[in-house]
C-alpha cells in the first residue's frame, strides 16, 4: 500500500557527509514508523536507524552513533538520514522501510523502497 522512493545517494570521500532521502507516497504521522537499513557487499543486512511514528523516539546501530541522525518531515512524507564523518565501512546500499508496529529498539518492515547506493572511498 504504501510505495518509498529513496534518494540522496552518491559518491564520496571518508570524512564526508551525505543526506539521504525517504519519500513516502502517503501520510506517515502517527500511521508509520519508519527506518533505515544497509547491505554492504557481501555481508548481511543491516539496521541502521529507526524512529516511531510520532518521532519521539529513535534507535541507532552502535556502528552510526554519534555520526548518523535519522529525522522526517510528516508534512512532507519524507524521512531522511544525515550522514556525517563517513567511512569506507559506510558502503552498502541503503534502503527505507515504513512499518505499523514500533518495538522501541525496531521497527516492523513492511514496506520497503528500492535503494540508493553510498560509497565512500579512502
Amino acid at each position: 500500500q504504501v510505495q518509498l522512493v529513496e534518494s540522496g545517494g552518491g559518491s564520496v570521500q571518508a570524512g564526508g557527509s551525505l543526506r539521504l532521502s525517504c519519500a513516502a507516497s502517503e501520510v506517515t504521522r502517527n500511521r508509520y514508523c519508519m527506518a533505515w537499513f544497509r547491505r554492504a557487499p557481501g555481508k548481511e543486512r543491516e539496521g541502521v536507524a529507526g524512529i516511531s511514528s510520532g518521532g519521539t523516539s529513535t534507535y541507532y546501530a552502535d556502528s552510526v552513533k554519534g555520526r548518523f541522525t535519522i529525522s522526517q518531515d510528516h508534512a512532507k512524507n519524507t524521512l531522511y538520514l544525515q550522514m556525517n564523518s563517513l567511512k569506507p565501512e559506510d558502503t552498502a546500499m541503503y534502503y527505507c522501510a515504513a512499518g505499523s508496529a514500533w518495538y522501541g529498539i525496531s521497527c516492523r518492515q513492511d514496506y520497503w523502497g528500492q535503494g540508493t547506493q553510498v560509497t565512500v572511498s579512502s
